[in-house]
């Protein structure tokens, strides 16, 4: 297994941006599949973005060309940078793995005010 930490969250206006970063506390050069999630108050949680080892990247409807998801393996960190930022992303984002086994970290929250 392995222990992720993100950072980077923090409070801004709409229309601004801000990139999340997830350390993982050992290599992440064998982990296939790496990806951010979300959840706000009162909602169910939600991906937001995923991507392989390879570089291959999935994005949910609601972010797609406006977030960027990456990996640095030789960090062994992931990123998500994200832009023109809505009232409606606010939430706490967690970094998770998902293949070859699940691990969550603690999650950073992100509030954008109108």
């Amino acid at each position: 297994q392995v222990q992720l930490v993100e950072s980077g969250g923090g409070l801004v206006q709409a229309g601004g941006s801000l990139r999340l970063s997830c350390a993982a506390s050992r290599s992440i050069f064998s982990i296939n599949i790496m990806a951010w999630y979300r959840q706000a108050p009162g909602k169910q949680r939600e991906l937001v973005a995923r991507i392989t080892t390879g570089g291959t990247t999935y994005y949910a409807d609601s972010v797609k060309g406006r977030f960027t998801i990456s990996r640095d393996n030789a960090k062994n960190t992931m990123y998500l940078q994200m832009n023109s930022l809505k009232p409606e992303d606010t939430a706490v984002y967690s970094c998770a793995t998902e293949a070859p086994y699940v691990s969550w970290g603690q999650g950073t929250q992100v509030t954008v005010s109108a």
